[in-house]
């Protein structure tokens, strides 16, 4: 499922509150200050910072 693009505009890192970027290839929202990655569950993004995938 996609995520619309005015839900995008308004997303935010919960960490640093900085832009997500949406790597639809995943399916999840990255934060490249943070290195963090959130996935996406049946088109809900989960921003829990303790559930999150640290990027290398």
């Amino acid at each position: 499922m996609e995520l619309s693009e005015n839900l995008l505009a308004k997303l935010v890192c919960p960490k640093c509150k900085g832009k997500l970027n949406y790597v639809r290839t995943e399916g999840r929202l990255e934060c490249g200050t943070c290195r963090l990655a959130f996935r996406i569950d049946n088109g809900v993004p989960v921003l829990l910072i303790d559930e999150a995938e640290k990027l290398k």
